[in-house]
């Protein structure tokens, strides 16, 4: 084993989470849905409790392994959570319950991102989290910071993509997506961006404002 994957597993081993979180992380597996890892999840944890994040939305809810994280650490923040898959929301629903969050703190949509993201309300949001088809990756970027408030955070997980962003020989659609996004964001005077190797890469760009 590497240095580097002994790093990653030390890293993702030393977190300890909540049991609902484990739950929903197994379950996630059990249905073939690939969860956010311990460590990143972590990293959203720490963001959303530092930043004192008071309003939070999702794209891509899974079984609830990602905002349950959020929600943990940010105590009294709202999610807005949007995925295609009901059946995945509806065992999300129960896990936020299992951790005794507040019906009144989740809103769970379903639908295609690109069709709910322009009807929600620009620079309303603390935090914006993509975990969905990497694919139209700089499309929901584009639609986070528009929705972000001025120094809030934007996060994108699977940022490295399995190795693939790093080696420029791979150019099936998804490495190439998220190599161009980082690319454009590291350019732009509007925003800072950083990317954290946890688990597939964690993208973070704080939109610059007064």
């Amino acid at each position: 084993m590497s240095e580097h994957d002994l790093n990653w597993k030390y890293v993702d081993e030393s977190v300890v989470e909540h049991d609902v979180v484990v739950r929903a992380r197994q379950q996630s597996l059990e249905l073939g849905v690939d969860p956010v890892s311990p460590a990143t999840a972590a990293q959203l944890a720490v963001i959303a409790a530092a930043t004192r994040a008071e309003s939070i939305i999702e794209v891509g809810t899974g079984l609830g392994v990602s905002g349950l994280s959020l929600l943990l650490a940010a105590r009294g923040a709202m999610l807005t959570s949007i995925d295609t898959e009901t059946e995945y929301q509806q065992h999300a629903r129960q896990h936020f319950a299992d951790a005794g969050i507040a019906p009144a703190r989740v809103r769970l949509i379903a639908g295609r991102a690109g069709e709910v993201l322009p009807r929600m309300n620009e620079a309303s949001y603390d935090i914006v989290f993509v975990d969905a088809d990497a694919a139209n990756v700089i499309e929901y970027v584009e639609h986070g910071l528009r929705l972000a408030k001025a120094k809030g955070s934007v996060m994108v997980a699977h940022a490295l993509w399995r190795g693939r962003v790093a080696d420029p020989a791979r150019r099936d659609e998804s490495a190439t997506a998220f190599r161009t996004l980082i690319a454009e964001l590291q350019a732009s005077a509007a925003v800072a961006t950083a990317i954290s190797p946890a688990g597939d890469g964690l993208l973070q760009i704080v939109k610059l404002g007064a």
